[in-house]
């Protein structure tokens, strides 16, 4: 079945020039989706579900011509486009189809908690150069705590990544959560993770009221 490239438009959120390193390899621009599944207590970005946030509807070609002004950089130095949220892998759909109008020298990464239908995942895993995945915890008393929904479909898809021998296109990032999570409860996420088959991790401490 033909699809229609331009009808598929998602939500754009804001769009980051310039990043060197901190979202993949090389320069990148991060792309920041609009929507999420998870309401978490210290969201860094939670215009991207409130009600009444802003955003531009986009299709890839348009996202496309916005951001090819950077190519040089992308070219030259390894790097791509990033995209954010939100939840981008809930538009699967659309990445694949801008990843068809690029050049196939940009990298594609995507920051992402997995907590989505697996159809999503498995349409992202050919096009996809790196998958940063902030897992919250591995607890599902803790997640849910969080992020107000279970994680059952990040467990299924983390499987899924690993059975398609993949993991290794996936950086895991491992928060110390001010007053849900502990050290001893990010170790044992930790020790499920690399029984899983995962080798690659993040670990850091979220930013809030907290601890500031």
């Amino acid at each position: 079945m033909m699809i229609d490239v331009n009808a598929i438009q998602v939500p754009v959120a804001a769009i980051s020039r310039h990043r060197l390193m901190t979202d993949g390899d090389g320069v990148t621009t991060l792309v920041v989706l609009h929507s999420c599944p998870l309401r978490c207590r210290w969201c860094l970005n939670p215009q991207t579900w409130r009600e009444g946030s802003t955003y531009q509807m986009m299709t890839p070609m348009q996202l496309y011509t916005h951001v090819r002004v950077d190519d040089l950089y992308f070219q030259a130095t390894g790097g791509g486009i990033t995209f954010g949220g939100g939840e981008p892998a809930i538009r699967s759909l659309f990445i694949s189809q801008f990843r068809n109008v690029i050049p196939k020298q940009w990298k594609i990464n995507i920051e992402t908690s997995l907590n989505v239908p697996q159809e999503h995942v498995e349409q992202l895993i050919p096009i996809v150069d790196e998958f940063v995945i902030d897992i919250k915890d591995m607890n599902p008393q803790i997640y849910k705590k969080y992020t107000g929904i279970d994680n059952q479909r990040v467990f299924e898809n983390l499987k899924f990544i690993a059975a398609a021998g993949v993991s290794d296109k996936c950086l895991i990032r491992i928060p110390l959560i001010p007053g849900y999570n502990t050290e001893e409860d990010r170790d044992n996420s930790m020790a499920i993770l690399c029984d899983m088959g995962f080798a690659r991790f993040d670990k850091f401490e979220y930013k809030t009221e907290i601890n500031k």
